[in-house]
This record gives C-alpha cells, structure tokens and sequence, in this order.
C-alpha cells in the first residue's frame, strides 16, 4: 500500500504530539508537591513552613534550617520550591523542614 506524503506527515505529526504529552505528564507528575499528610512526611516531619515544627518531637529542630539550605534540596537558595531527594524528587518549600535535614557544603 502506498501513503501520500500528506498522510505520512499527518500521522508523524500526530504521533510526535501524543509522545509530547506523555513526556509532559511524566514530568507533571514527577514534579507533584509533597504533602504534609503523605505518610512519608509525616514520618520525617515534614512541615511547609519550618517555623511550625514541634520542637518537643524533633529536637534536633533548628530555627536557621530550612530545606533552601538543606544538601537534599535540589533548586537554588532563592526558590520558593524545589525538588527533594528524600521525597523522590517531589516539590518541597525552600522554607520548610524535615528530620532529614543536612546542611548543604
């Protein structure tokens, strides 16, 4: 069977498309925000705005730690979130706070 040239770019051209939003659903959901109810934050404890950790349970809690400054924390100081290595590359707040904790070098 022969295809015209206008069919072979209509369906090339489809299928490039449909593998675009795929790339970018992948990269959506890879890029989903970490919740303070997820069973692994609350494990950690995790808190969006680091202000708010309870001292009592995690001691080792310090007010100048956020996760701007944390070894794990995959953006730039100056971001308002970035990825975290701990929570499979989710979206963490450059002004929270885990038990994972590590001062960046």
């Amino acid at each position: 069977m022969i295809i015209s040239r206008r069919t072979f770019f209509a369906k090339n051209i489809a299928a490039g498309a449909l593998g675009a939003l795929a790339i970018a659903s992948q990269t959506a959901q890879a890029q989903a925000a970490v919740l303070e109810s997820d069973t692994q934050a609350q494990a950690l404890g995790y808190k969006v705005d680091g202000s708010k950790v309870d001292t009592k349970k995690h001691p080792n809690y310090a007010a100048n730690q956020s996760c701007a400054g944390c070894a794990l924390f995959q953006g730039k100081a100056t971001d308002s979130t970035g990825s975290c290595a701990v929570f499979s590359n989710k979206l963490v707040s450059s002004k929270g706070w885990c038990g994972a904790w590590s001062k960046k070098a």
